[in-house]
């Protein structure tokens, strides 16, 4: 093999190339932007290099840099020109390429320094495998599950602002937990339409009883019992000055629409995942409690399995992995989850391990087994346990492309 390393700094704009020989030795740097025409240049370059030194071989890197290299990585699969020639591409994590770096002395921080080191490191060749995209089907899915994953964490994090603010208004009301589901239909309308805690309370028992009766529709099997906890709740909370209680009625309005909206987004990335998933086997879904979404999201950040040797690798690519603390004879009893990892994989994984839990005897039994282990972050410890057993199955499931099927 006789390659030609191409080390690319991507940015928003541009993106700042270094040739390497197979040698070390600099054959050229230079910029292009970050456009169909620049990347074209680019691979003109790279085409020049090659011919000018006999090279057979082209092996280019960049970092994993948000979504500034994605269509530069789908432009160099698809051109045509590249074809005769054995080509790799290698998206790095920055903290591999970090840590590279720190080998040299005193090296400047620039794009063009950044180039070289990223271009060395190929030559070095202690990297990931090349990066994964022949079927874009998986790139089309990650682009739902991740957006979706986002959506999420809008939901949990615009819940929680309403209720620290639900707090000022009906301060016994939260602490009480008067609904089951605090962002339910009626416990929104409740929150939304009465004006103060002081008209709640004040308010005819009869007319609140057909107003929970209204709402939920006839689902409370006794809202005369719900009224009357509510009443309490509004008794004993707190009394606020107009003037504020009119700006958290605002702000409680205006939460409740976002919430509404982000619910209905979570609900339409889920039909279009499902639609995506029609195009790609699936053999999660056999698994209980994970359905075409849970098994979207990992699949999507998996693609293909055989890129991974064994099931320690999949759960350190998840993030599920612990780090060793041992020197001579000590080895530490306690440790933590490493801190790299894909995100997406990770939450999809905990997440589908926590509906398995409540679907499965047997991870029933580990999830709580583990929780009553430690005293402390009960929850987060036996939760990561659980997700790694997964990985242990999802790995095995798709491996060798079969059904679950529960012990006996």
């Amino acid at each position: 093999m006789n390659p030609l390393y191409v080390g690319i700094d991507v940015s928003s704009k541009s993106n700042v190339v270094y040739l390497m020989l197979p040698d070390g030795s600099k054959h050229s740097n230079f910029s292009v932007s970050n456009s169909h025409d620049g990347s074209a240049q680019l691979v003109k370059r790279i085409l020049s290099a090659i011919a000018s030194h006999s090279l057979d071989t082209v092996i280019i890197g960049l970092e994993a840099t948000s979504v500034y290299g994605d269509n530069l990585v789908y432009f160099l699969r698809e051109d045509a020109t590249l074809v005769p020639y054995d080509k790799k591409i290698h998206v790095l994590n920055p903290k591999q390429v970090k840590h590279f770096k720190e080998a040299y002395n005193d090296l400047p921080k620039n794009d063009y320094v950044d180039s070289y080191v990223i271009a060395d490191c190929l030559r070095f060749g202690r990297i990931n495998k090349e990066v994964y995209q022949s079927d874009y089907r998986y790139k089309a899915l990650q682009n739902l599950t991740r957006a979706r994953f986002f959506a999420v964490q809008n939901l949990v994090k615009e819940k929680q602002r309403f209720i620290n603010v639900l707090f000022k208004k009906y301060s016994t009301m939260t602490q009480e937990k008067v609904f089951s589901n605090t962002f339910g239909t009626t416990a929104l309308a409740v929150y939304e339409e009465f004006d103060s805690a002081e008209a709640l309370a004040s308010m005819d028992l009869q007319e609140l009883t057909d107003f929970i009766m209204e709402k939920g529709k006839n689902r409370f099997p006794d809202p005369d019992a719900v009224a009357k906890a509510i009443q309490k709740a509004a008794r004993s909370s707190y009394r606020l000055p107009k003037t504020v209680n009119d700006s958290v009625n605002q702000v409680l309005s205006i939460s409740i629409t976002s919430i509404k909206a982000l619910d209905a987004q979570i609900k339409e990335f889920d039909k279009a995942i499902k639609a995506q998933m029609e195009l790609l086997p699936n053999v999660l879904t056999s698994i209980p409690g994970i359905g075409p979404v849970y098994s979207a999201g990992i699949i999507a950040e998996i693609g293909d399995i055989n890129r991974f040797p064994s099931q320690a690798q999949l759960g350190k690519y998840a993030g599920l992995a612990w780090t060793q603390n041992q020197s001579g004879d000590f080895e530490a009893e306690n440790t933590k989850l490493i801190r790299s990892g894909n995100r997406f994989l990770k939450y999809y994984l905990c997440e589908g391990a926590l509906s398995l839990v409540r679907c499965d005897t047997e991870y029933s039994n580990f999830y709580h087994s583990k929780y009553k282990e430690v005293n402390r972050h009960q929850h987060k410890r036996a939760l990561a346990l659980t997700a790694r057993k997964f990985v242990r199955l999802v790995f095995r499931l798709l491996k060798d492309n079969r059904l679950y099927r529960a012990a006996e």
